[in-house]
Parts: structure tokens; sequence; C-alpha cells
């Protein structure tokens, strides 16, 4: 993330985790995985990674999708957890 992106998201009012949509390249940002990646965990249900939100009627492959912030963020905390877990 450039600093001019941080110092962007960082003057944006108060967004509300279990509201705000957030798209692809923010998902790889949080979780620090690679789009194939992340598409593959959507595959695999036990991995418990969050399901896009559609953001148009479209079903065509390629139709604009995002996630929500909150989702992904208590998905990233579940990794950290389960971490903690097996060191302990």
């Amino acid at each position: 993330m450039t600093s001019s992106h941080a110092t962007e998201i960082n003057s944006r009012p108060h967004r509300d985790p279990a509201t705000t949509l957030i798209r692809i390249s923010e998902v790889m940002a949080i979780v620090g995985l690679a789009r194939p990646t992340i598409y593959k965990l959507m595959q695999c249900t036990e991995s418990g990674f969050p399901r896009p939100v559609k953001l148009s009627i479209s079903n065509a492959r390629g139709a604009p999708v995002a996630w929500v912030l909150g989702e992904v963020q208590a998905w990233a905390r579940s990794r950290i957890e389960a971490r903690d877990q097996v060191a302990a």
C-alpha cells in the first residue's frame, strides 16, 4: 500500500466494518494473499473465508463483487487465534 493510499484511507470518515464493502485489492492487502489463493479459499468451505457480495445482477464471470470488511477482518483474526492455539 502506498503512503498516499494509506493517507487516503486514514482520512476517510469512520467506516462501519459490518456495512463497508471492499474490493479484491483491499482484501489482498488485509490478508496478505494473492487473488487466486483467495478464490481457492472461497471454494473450500472449511476455510471459513467470507463469500463476496454481488454488486450487480449479472451472473457473468468477472461481474463486480466486494467483501464485507468486518468479515474479512474476522477471518484474519481467526487465523491469528488458530496460530496462538497451536503455540500454546
